[in-house]
């Protein structure tokens, strides 16, 4: 029975689509190798779907790194929640297509929040994947 889940009673499934996606983190002081990981950006080319979703725990974040700026680490984030939109906060890198946003957003950069590795899954609602990720990997 394709599309039907063992034991549903018939109800059809949405297919699953291939997904990839990077925690940002937040890397202070690089040459201690120390971060916290702060939001995830997840691209899904079949579904046409770019998102960002972040927590800023100011406490945590504080108590991680005395003196640091939070308030940029917040910004940081909007700017990549805006980039993920295609909203113009984003500048220039929010006007390209949905998979370049995604392949700027997933670059290194030497700021203090920086994306980690591409990994990669399976799902047939990517922006609930997205919440399910910032649950298990960010809050």
């Amino acid at each position: 029975m394709s599309g039907v889940p063992a034991g549903s009673a018939g109800a059809p499934t949405r297919p699953l689509m291939a997904y990839q996606y990077v925690v940002l983190r937040c890397v202070p002081r690089a040459d201690r190798e120390e971060f916290l990981n702060v939001g995830v950006v997840l691209y899904c080319q079949a579904g046409d779907f770019l998102g960002t979703a972040w927590h800023c725990d100011r406490e945590r974040l504080t108590a991680f790194s005395a003196g640091l700026d939070v308030d940029q680490v917040c910004a940081s984030l909007r700017f990549a929640e805006a980039v993920s939109a295609g909203d113009e906060r984003g500048g220039a890198a929010s006007r390209h297509p949905v998979g370049q946003r995604f392949g700027f957003l997933k670059a290194p950069k030497s700021t203090v929040v920086q994306p980690g590795p591409v990994h990669g899954g399976l799902t047939a609602d990517p922006a609930a994947e997205l919440r399910r990720l910032l649950a298990c990997l960010v809050t």
